[in-house]
C-alpha cells in the first residue's frame, strides 16, 4: 500500500485537523496521499495531490473516508467492483458502517501497513428501474436499495428479477432489499 485516498465530510469542525494529522502520518512513511478536491480545499497548503471524488478509487490503495455513514456510502458505490478498501473513521454523525473513531484511526493505519488488519469483502447490490421495457436508471448499493412509491401513488406493481430470471412479483408501497451489511432504512 503506498497511495492512500482521502475523504472528509468538510462540514465537519474535526475535518481540517484530522486531515492534516493523516497527511503527516503518511509523509513519515513515504506514502502518497490523494485528496479528494473538496477535501484539499481544507488544506490549501499541501502538495497532496487532489483528485474528483469519482476518479480517486482508481489512483489509490487505499481510500480513507472521514465522516459518517453517507459520506461511506458515496464512496462504496464509486468504489464498486474496483476492489479498493475502504476505511470508514466516524467524524461524530451516525456511524453504524463507520465504526473506527479518531483515537483509533492511527494504530488501525499502523496495523494495515503491518499486515495485521482484516480486510473484509462485502457483496455490492446492482439494481437497474425499468418501466414499459426501457431502462430509466442504475444503482449500485453497498447496504441496501429501497423502490418506493412517487406521491401520487397509492400501490405499485414490482416485478424482481435476480440475475436476469424473474424471482418475484410484489404489490406494495415500497420495498427495500438489503446486502448482508444492513439496511440504514431501520
Amino acid at each position: 500500500m503506498k497511495r492512500i485516498g482521502i475523504v472528509a465530510k468538510t462540514d465537519r469542525a474535526e475535518a481540517r485537523g484530522v486531515v492534516e494529522r493523516l497527511l503527516a502520518w503518511c509523509e513519515e512513511r513515504s506514502l502518497q496521499p490523494f485528496l479528494e478536491k473538496e477535501t484539499a480545499e481544507l488544506c490549501p497548503e499541501s502538495r497532496a495531490t487532489a483528485v474528483r471524488k469519482p476518479d480517486l478509487p482508481a489512483q489509490v490503495d487505499l481510500v480513507l473516508v472521514l465522516g459518517g455513514d453517507g459520506t461511506l456510502l458515496s464512496m462504496a458505490r464509486l468504489v464498486g467492483d474496483l476492489g479498493v478498501p475502504i476505511l470508514g473513521v466516524n467524524l461524530g454523525g451516525l456511524g453504524f458502517l463507520t465504526a473506527l473513531t479518531v483515537d483509533e484511526l492511527f494504530p488501525a493505519l499502523e496495523a494495515l501497513l503491518a499486515g495485521g488488519l482484516f480486510i473484509e469483502e462485502r457483496v455490492m447490490l446492482a439494481a437497474q428501474v425499468w418501466r414499459h421495457g426501457e431502462r430509466l436508471s442504475e444503482y449500485v448499493a453497498l447496504n441496501d436499495v429501497v423502490i418506493t412509491k412517487s406521491a401520487m401513488s397509492r400501490i405499485i406493481n414490482l416485478a424482481v428479477s435476480v440475475d436476469g430470471q424473474f424471482a418475484t412479483g410484489y404489490r406494495a408501497d415500497g420495498l427495500i432489499i438489503s446486502t448482508p451489511t444492513g439496511s440504514t432504512a431501520y
